[in-house]
């Protein structure tokens, strides 16, 4: 807490890198893997999955799908990660196919700072399909946030960044926000917010899936509230909150 205004802190880590420099254990964690992990959970619990497994590599994940007669899906590098059934396209879980259903998902970046973060006081996965979810139950909260990107292989990148600027946008006034990264991850926002899709054309991770034909994620992705559920982390399983 700081005692300048009595309100919880507000702070953005915008790598995997530098979350040691944090207090995990006296806040809760927002995951922001945009592109495409945390927009695909959101969206496969919004359609009905019974839960997801995050893990950390392609062979868990295969194995633990085995054993739950899971759905196993993932990627590395933008594409279906090879083993793995699925990949990581919001497109690929529409409610006919994933309700009820559990799935286990490995990703790039997404998943394994979801494990570095597993210290504290609750994880919960954030991205622009669930923008108002998670911007509501941070202030219901009330307690210290740290809106962690997943970034790309520990490189800073735009599309984390602007998503934790619109929560900061959204939330500030309810928290003390003494973070040059989330004023500067603010300002991104405000300066890219009234066409974020034109504006994310210069970022390499777009560029990156669009060589994939995946235009139609990337526009899915930077937009707010079509799978408004809050995914929570609950004994290493992630579930509607």
């Amino acid at each position: 807490m700081n005692e300048s205004n009595g309100g919880p802190s507000l702070e953005v880590c915008l790598s995997p890198a530098l979350l040691h420099l944090y207090d995990v254990k006296n806040s809760i964690v927002v995951i922001i893997d945009v592109l495409r992990a945390t927009s695909t959970i959101c969206t496969a619990l919004y359609n009905g999955a019974a839960k997801i497994i995050p893990v950390a590599s392609v062979e868990e994940c295969v194995n633990i799908g085995r054993q739950l007669s899971a759905i196993t899906a993932g990627e590395r590098d933008g594409k279906i990660a090879e083993g793995l059934a699925y990949g990581n396209s919001p497109f690929e879980y529409p409610r006919d196919f994933i309700e009820g259903k559990i799935l286990v998902l490995t990703t790039t970046n997404g998943t394994k700072l979801l494990h570095m973060a597993k210290d504290a006081i609750q994880i919960v996965t954030g991205s622009f399909p669930n923008l108002s979810a998670v911007c509501d139950y941070l202030v219901a909260q009330g307690k210290n946030v740290i809106l962690g990107c997943a970034a790309w292989k520990d490189r800073v990148n735009m599309e984390d960044t602007l998503f934790a600027g619109a929560v900061v946008h959204r939330i500030k006034q309810h928290f003390n926000v003494n973070c040059d990264s989330a004023l500067a991850a603010e300002t991104l926002y405000n300066t890219a917010k009234d066409d974020i899709f034109g504006f994310m054309r210069q970022a390499s991770h777009f560029q990156r899936l669009s060589r994939y034909g995946l235009e139609k994620d990337i526009r899915y992705c930077l937009t707010p509230d079509s799978a408004n559920v809050l995914p929570l982390l609950q004994n290493g399983e992630l579930v509607v909150g």
